[in-house]
């Protein structure tokens, strides 16, 4: 139940500084009266202006942070004292207190739940100046537009009747009034849950994307291991296979043999060096000797020209000195030449002697290591060919470690069960969306079908409880019929005080429907309405109603009106005071005899 239990107001409009309360925690129907005292009197006149409205505009205001009518935040404080406007209202809901605090110079918008002030992320309208998420909490709280606050608790003749306005504003009350918004409230929040739906599925899908990525990575470098361990291990077999070869070929090796082949290949290379020096020699010999020979036969051929005087160049004749000076020298060239020839014939004997007794080279001895030294480490290289067969033997691959490592540790598993599960939900929630929001969904024709019936029933009912010769029934597109014997009207057609008791009838119809998908209301204020166009049966009708509503459905009711005949017809009279330029009210309330 949603039950507003007093409102406290200063300086607000016509209330002044002094703090004025009205208690509604009764339960009855109360008229409210005002006497204009600055007008002096209890004539008409004096009821005018004294700030009967002042009440319904101070608890919109703390509810909504407006008034009812189009009056700006600024002329809603009172014009003498021009500041400390304050307006508290306390109420109940859901087994919570609540309280709201709203003021103007200073701005002020609190909201306390059981007594503990309520923070929000405050976001200051500076045009309106007021907190936006504070005024957002509230109304999420009340569950109730200011538009429906107007047609349900404060009914006053300057709202737009229901049935004056646009065709698009009575479909959002009908809406809100059936339900309808409630699912399009739903659908909102579902919205955003299928859009959290979708950004997580997003989130899986780049999750499992970077998997994928980072084991194609991740296999990418296996694969190149893979080569390169592959690579490894025919390297492996190779050299298996070429220390085995080796091993056999040394095995193979007669190594008593080999060292005779060395000593033998010594005598071999030795000999073989001394034929080469030798045939060196002998062929310098041999240039010589031919050489020398020819020197021979030179001098002896001077000494021939020189027997006959003539000189061996030009074959002139000599004088006897020159000729036995030219002879001496021949015969002395002779003697070396000869003596050369002699000497190199001979060297080159001894050559020919040591070429003899060296005799016929044999074919170079063919050995299988090229030093005897290595011919003697013959037993080692074995015994190191085979440490070196078995060590790379037993060499493990140095890549298999990390092909498995990266196998396990590197590669991770890609599971789809979570896209799959959100992805079930996403169809869920966008099944359950459409359901909320198609215009055609069974959910909400049968929702409007069930709450229109209801609507028409209670507005049939309050129809005939005032009065009211027409028929009035909502039809299943939400447009309204008017009839009259079977013709059809438009709501103009109607005089003042049948739409004033269409406008209370709607309004009634609309509250018992609210509170049977909401909440129950204990308050209901009547400005007015009953005062303008209605005859002394439809007012008798309207209080009827009122007072059963009052009695049997524990509200309390406040009708505002100028009409002094209605005291007689009250139990109770709140009296709104105007004196000095401000409004007061009486606490007391007076108890008048029928």
């Amino acid at each position: 139940m949603f039950k507003i239990n007093n409102i406290t107001v200063r300086n607000f409009m016509s209330v002044g500084n002094q703090t004025q309360a009205v208690d509604f925690d009764k339960e009855h129907l109360t008229l409210v009266l005002g006497e204009n005292i600055d007008l002096g009197g209890d004539d008409t006149g004096s009821r005018n202006g004294t700030g009967k409205t002042t009440i319904i505009n101070a608890l919109s205001y703390a509810l909504y942070g407006q008034a009812l009518t189009n009056i700006r935040k600024e002329n809603l404080i009172n014009k003498t004292n021009t500041k400390g406007m304050l307006v508290t209202v306390e109420f109940e809901k859901d087994g919570n207190t609540y309280r709201i605090e709203r003021g103007r110079k200073p701005n002020i918008l609190k909201l306390f739940v059981n007594n503990s002030e309520l923070k929000t992320e405050e976001v200051e309208d500076d045009a309106q100046g007021d907190s936006r998420e504070t005024q957002k909490a509230i109304e999420q709280m009340l569950e109730m537009s200011h538009t429906m606050f107007k047609h349900l608790v404060a009914l006053n003749t300057y709202t737009e009747p229901f049935l004056s306005m646009k065709a698009a504003d009575q479909r959002e009350v009908i809406e809100q009034l059936l339900g309808i918004t409630l699912l399009s409230e739903k659908a909102e929040l579902l919205k955003a849950d299928i859009k959290t739906t979708k950004d997580s599925i997003v989130q899986e899908t780049a999750t499992i994307e970077a998997i994928k990525r980072a084991n194609e990575n991740v296999q990418k470098s296996i694969d190149s291991l893979n080569v390169k361990s592959s690579a490894w291990e025919n390297k492996k077999l190779q050299d298996i296979e070429s220390l085995g070869k080796a091993i056999m070929k040394l095995d193979s090796v007669d190594i008593e043999k080999e060292l005779q082949l060395h000593q033998e290949l010594k005598t071999w290379e030795d000999n073989n060096n001394a034929l080469k020096s030798l045939n060196k020699e002998k062929a310098t010999l041999e240039s010589a000797a031919i050489q020398g020979e020819k020197t021979l036969n030179k001098y002896l051929n001077e000494l021939n020209k020189l027997s006959s005087k003539q000189c061996p160049a030009c074959e002139q004749d000599l004088h006897d000195h020159k000729h036995e000076e030219m002879t001496l020298s021949a015969k002395n060239n002779l003697a070396d030449a000869t003596a050369y020839l002699e000497k190199v014939k001979g060297d080159y004997d001894k050559i020919v002697a040591e070429l003899n007794s060296i005799g016929e080279q044999p074919k170079r001895p063919i050995t299988f290591y090229d030093s005897e030294a290595e011919a003697l480490g013959h037993k080692n290289n074995v015994e190191s060919l085979e440490k070196n067969l078995t060590t790379r033997i037993d060499e493990p691959n140095p890549y298999e470690e990390q092909i498995l490592e990266l196998k396990n540790t590197a590669i991770q598993e890609i599971s789809w069960d979570v896209i799959n599960e959100l992805t079930t939900l996403k169809e869920h929630q966008e099944f359950l969306y459409k359901l909320l929001t198609n215009k055609d969904s069974f959910i909400r024709k049968k929702i409007i079908d069930q709450n229109l019936s209801y609507l028409n029933k209670r507005l049939g009912y309050y129809i005939d409880k005032l009065g009211l010769p027409h028929r009035v029934v909502f039809q299943n597109d939400l447009n309204v019929e008017i009839t009259q014997l079977g013709q059809d009207l438009d709501f103009d057609n109607l005089s003042r005080g049948e739409r004033n008791r269409l406008i209370l009838s709607l309004s009634f119809a609309f509250r018992d429907v609210w509170e049977g998908i909401y909440q129950s209301i204990n308050l209901l204020f009547i400005d007015e309405l009953v005062d303008a166009g209605m005859d002394s049966a439809g007012v008798e009708s309207a209080l009827a109603v009122l007072k059963k509503m009052a009695r049997e459905r524990n509200k309390n009711i406040y009708l505002i009106s100028h009409k002094d005949e209605l005291v007689g017809r009250v139990n109770n009279v709140l009296r709104v005071i105007k004196e000095n330029g401000f409004t007061s009210y009486s606490n007391d309330i007076d108890y008048v005899e029928k």
